[in-house]
Parts: C-alpha cells; structure tokens; sequence
C-alpha cells in the first residue's frame, strides 16, 4: 500500500479523467492521496473531489509563486473541514528572481513574509506543514527553526537533496521523495538518500508534474508511486513490500487517524 502525499489532482490536466486516474492507482496499491493547496483559486476543486473519495484529503495553503493570492481568511475559513489535514504547500522558491537587485530583495521578502505566516497558521490549527523549497535551502532552514515549525513538523516536499535540510528530521519534518529519484541525472538525490533516517520517508509524484522515469514528458499521476517505490528498493538495497510497508507507517504516524 502507498499513500502519494502530493498529487495536484485539481488540476486542469486531470479534469476530463480524473476517474479513471483515481481507479488506475487504486488497482496499483495506492490507498491514499493528498491534495496540497498551491493556487487558492483552485482550492474549490480540490475540497470537491476530497469530499467525493474516502482516502483522499487536502490542504490549504500558497505557493510561493502564487504569494499576490495569498490571503489568509480564505485558508481559515477552510482549514476546520473534516478532510484538511495540513497547511501548505508554502515555502521559498528562489528559482525565477527578478533582475536587479533590489527586485529580488523585494521578491524575497514577500515570500518570506507569507510563509512564515503560514507557518503560523499551521501552528495555531496544529497542521503538519507541506513545504516547498528551490534554492533556497539556508532561508528556510532558518525560518522553520525562527518560526517554531518542530511544533507541528511537516513534508519537505520534493526533497531537493540539500544536506544541510537532512537536520530538519530531529525537527519533526519527513521527506517526500518523487519521480526525481529515477531521473539519471539525480545524482545528488541517489546519494543523499540513505543518509536521511528511513522513519522520515514518505513518497509522492507531484502530480501531473515530475513524471519518473521511463515516462518522463507525459503527464504524471499517482499510479506511478509504484516506481518510485520501485526505485527507492532498489537504492536502500530493501524489498520492496518492506519498504511500502515502511513508509505508509510513517505517513500513518505523520497523519495520526486518517490513513
């Protein structure tokens, strides 16, 4: 059994097929899935089809490159409901800054000003965390130990294999490992993977982006969990019905109750 911890299944990409994509990765193994809130426009969609499947649940939060919707009374109004169990995914992403200096300062700042309102957010309602990190690793290692994210712990979503992030596992954080794993230039990732302690990994696609390897340029979706798993055996050198069973106990003790 695999729970995926991070499937944008309300996206555009699944709305004429999401049915079958949904049963495709139940025959596959895949018993759960979670919905991260990414654009609050597309939060309607995501609470729908939670409210429609059993195992399937979602969270409210503002990637950081959608920081100008940020708008926390929109979160809060929606972080009671029975099937929201995490704020996120929230964090910084240094990938596409401005050009001039003052630009990025700028960009920066406010990125840094919504997520550790989200932090705090996460906090107040006792959430886990779904945080996104790109190139922007020391920023927010400091901002999760300032703003006290060991309280409530978390995903590091798409682990980026930064080893300095490996110390936010005494801080109550798991890592999500995704398709990346299987790409051949993943070099970093394959390395640093039996370094972070096996009680903190979960899995997750990233669903439609990020699709592993032999797929890579067609749309990603949860079945393909399954090679992940696959993958990450094959790297901690452990059968694979271990592993599976290994990390949905994480996910489980993570997400007390609900898978």
């Amino acid at each position: 059994m695999i729970i995926d911890t991070h499937c944008h299944l309300n996206d555009k990409r699944f709305e004429k097929d999401l049915e079958e994509v949904i049963q495709r990765a139940h025959r596959a193994g895949v018993t759960g899935m979670i919905i991260p809130g990414a654009d609050p426009d597309e939060l309607p969609r995501a609470i729908d089809i939670a409210e429609r499947h059993e195992k399937i649940y979602f969270a409210v939060g503002v990637h950081p490159y959608d920081r100008e919707k940020f708008d926390p009374k929109l979160l809060e109004a929606h972080i009671g409901h029975p099937k929201c169990i995490a704020v996120g995914e929230c964090g910084l992403d240094y990938f596409r800054l401005p050009e001039t200096e003052a630009e990025k300062a700028a960009e920066k700042a406010a990125q840094k000003e919504i997520f550790r309102a989200q932090i705090a957010l996460a906090r107040r309602y006792k959430k886990p965390i779904i945080v996104h990190i790109r190139e922007a690793s020391h920023d927010s290692l400091g901002i999760l130990k300032e703003e006290g994210a060991k309280e409530v712990g978390g995903i590091l979503h798409c682990y980026n294999a930064s080893p300095i992030l490996l110390e936010l596992a005494e801080h109550g954080f798991y890592y999500g490992i995704g398709g990346v794993v299987t790409f051949k230039n993943a070099k970093k990732l394959v390395e640093i993977l039996p370094q972070i302690p096996k009680e903190r990994l979960l899995i997750e696609t990233d669903a439609p982006y990020l699709t592993p390897h032999p797929h890579r340029g067609e749309r990603n979706e949860p079945f393909y969990t399954t090679l992940v798993a696959q993958k990450m055996a094959e790297i901690l050198q452990i059968p694979e019905p271990q592993l599976e069973e290994m990390v949905m106990q994480n996910t489980r003790r993570l997400f007390k109750g609900y898978f």
